[in-house]
């Protein structure tokens, strides 16, 4: 018996490796293939492209780095921004796990994932609401910071609770960008994709937080404020009614 325990160990190694195999293969990952990443260029540049306007477009997201920025300085918006980020690389992982086509087929997954996000806007839009309401305060070269933590989870909360945020990878995946591809093409593709989201947005808390942008900002609060609400409301409408 002591001589056939190598024998067994063998057999339990070849077949714990043809599962592990089986399990790469369901979600079309090939671990073993060379990190070649030549014949995918053609699909990154696609689904970057679609990443890159859809991140620098004016969102909830964007909306939500208008407060932060102007209100709380640089750092506090740049921590949003991680936030959004990783919730954007969240989901992408999501998305090529398959978990996000499964969401998008279950109808009462979707139910409950536009219930929470419209909730989440719904309170965005209530906090909104409140500051345009306000006395408006005096300009200072001192910002009304809150925990890093918060603004990182406000961030991150905000993309994943969006259905549309789903859909959007969605329509990245059927470019097929790793299609078979190996464990590190896909981990770079997964990187760049951050990349990208933290720059676009990163972008907007930098500009949203320079004194003058802030201080126009505080002239204008009441309005913008007030837009932002209606802004927040409406896109939970849009996703609670979808």
């Amino acid at each position: 018996m002591i001589r056939s325990a190598p024998k067994h160990r063998l057999l339990d190694a070849i077949s714990i490796s043809i599962y592990s195999q089986a399990k790469w293969n369901a979600i079309g990952v090939n671990p073993a293939k060379k990190m070649d990443i030549d014949p995918y260029i053609p699909g990154f540049i696609a689904a970057y492209s679609i990443l890159l306007v859809g991140a620098s477009s004016p969102g909830p997201s964007v909306a939500m780095l208008v407060g932060i920025a102007t209100e709380q300085g640089r750092i506090p918006a740049l921590l949003a921004t991680l936030g959004i980020a990783l919730g954007s690389v969240t989901i992408n992982i999501l998305t090529i796990l398959g978990v996000g086509f499964i969401l998008s087929q279950a109808a009462w997954a979707m139910v409950v994932l536009r219930i929470v996000g419209a909730i989440y806007l719904l309170y965005l839009a209530y906090n909104a609401f409140k500051k345009a309401v306000d006395s408006p305060p005096t300009p200072s070269p001192i910002f009304e910071t809150r925990s890093p933590c918060k603004n990182f989870a406000a961030g991150y909360l905000l993309q994943v609770t969006n259905p549309k945020t789903i859909a959007f990878w969605l329509a990245i995946s059927s470019v097929g960008a790793v299609d078979g591809a190996s464990v590190g093409i896909i981990m770079l593709f997964i990187f760049g994709g951050f990349i990208i989201s933290f720059s676009c947005h990163g972008a907007w808390a930098f500009a949203l937080s320079i004194n003058t942008i802030r201080a126009a900002y505080f002239k204008a609060r009441r309005k913008i404020e007030t837009a932002l609400g209606c802004f927040f409301a409406f896109a939970a409408y849009k996703i609670a009614s979808a």
